[in-house]
């Protein structure tokens, strides 16, 4: 089995839904979800002009090796809606493979771990909550240590309620 972390995002149609759907996926199709952060809403990032965005961070165990776990998390994507049209266009949801164990992965079409991680809060928070101590393989740094250097001024709200999904 291998340890993947696995950034859920989306800003379209019911957000919490859609992230109870997900999520239903992901424990039916990749794996066991061993824990998950709190949900955070932002505004959107890279492309502002859209609606805020709900995020989380999974922890999951798999046995699908990185492209086919990619090949999975797509068509979860696509099955809730997800329509691509635009990078960082307005979407039902997202899924990103942030790490996978401790590999590195350098495709023209996957790259794990995920390039962008250090410069967003919105990744790097929900992370935080759930493997503050995890070293990133190629900047060789803990998550909690990226966040606290991170210049990300975007602001990333914990919601008030229990996390029900």
């Amino acid at each position: 089995m291998s340890r993947v972390f696995l950034s859920i995002g989306g800003n379209l149609g019911d957000r919490f839904e859609n992230f109870n759907l997900t999520l239903a996926n992901i424990s039916e199709h990749i794996g066991i979800i061993k824990k998950q952060s709190s949900i955070y809403e932002t505004k959107a990032w890279g492309k502002e002009n859209q609606p805020d965005y709900l995020n989380m961070v999974l922890e999951v165990e798999t046995i699908f090796l990185p492209e086919k776990l990619l090949k999975m998390t797509q068509q979860i994507e696509i099955n809730l809606g997800r329509v691509r049209y635009e990078k960082w266009d307005a979407r039902t949801i997202d899924i990103d493979i942030l790490f996978y164990d401790n590999e590195i992965v350098n495709l023209d079409y996957l790259k794990i771990p995920h390039p962008l991680i250090n410069i967003r809060k919105f990744v790097l928070l929900p992370m935080l909550e759930i493997a503050a101590d995890f070293i990133h393989p190629v900047l060789n740094q803990s998550i909690k240590n990226m966040y606290l250097s991170c210049t990300d001024d975007l602001a990333v709200n914990k919601l008030n309620f229990k996390n029900s999904i």
